[in-house]
């Protein structure tokens, strides 16, 4: 089974973060439309990378402690379908790079006017490591806090609501750490 093991770190939008990213070699830029469906655990997603875009539905399951996750190329016509039963909606411009053995995203959640509202880092880890490796030099004068392990906060989902994100960040930026 394909188990999400990730990690979470609450970042410092300067205005520049995004465009310093975009010129780091190796790195990749794509806009994602997402949006939350009625069942728990699904969602539709659009990414547009290099002109290309893709459809892609997700199921996630909380299974002894691991996330599930399973994913699926879906045709436009059916995302569309599927769209219109959507609850919760975002839009991000996310920036991805290989790192050895992990997989770092760096994901800047959108208004409709595209100002960024929240800037977040993940990194995928190998199922069974537990200690997530430092940011990478890019991402490190950025580092506001890292989010406790599976806090629900900080989900897409949850940041998709933008008075939560910005709440969020504001409680952070005043206590300089996440309680």
């Amino acid at each position: 089974m394909p188990i999400e093991n990730e990690r979470k770190f609450v970042l410092q939008d300067d205005g520049k973060l995004e465009q310093q990213l975009a010129h780091v070699p190796g790195v990749t830029k794509s806009f994602l439309r997402q949006a939350y469906l009625d069942v728990s655990g699904m969602r539709i997603r659009s990414m547009e990378a290099d002109g290309k875009k893709r459809y892609v539905f997700t199921y996630k399951r909380e299974v002894d402690g691991q996330v599930v996750e399973i994913e699926t190329e879906i045709s436009v016509a059916d995302f569309d379908r599927l769209w219109s039963q959507r609850r919760e909606t975002l839009q991000k411009a996310r920036y991805s790079w290989p790192d050895g053995r992990f997989h770092w995203d760096v994901d800047f959640f959108k208004t409709d006017e595209g100002r960024t509202y929240f800037a977040q880092a993940e990194v995928e880890m190998p199922e069974d490591d537990r200690t997530p490796p430092p940011l990478p030099p890019p991402l490190a004068d950025h580092l506001l806090a890292m989010a406790p392990a599976g806090d629900l906060r900080f989900t897409s989902k949850r940041l998709a609501n933008r008075a939560h994100a910005e709440s969020l960040l504001a409680d952070i930026r005043k206590k300089g750490k996440i309680e």
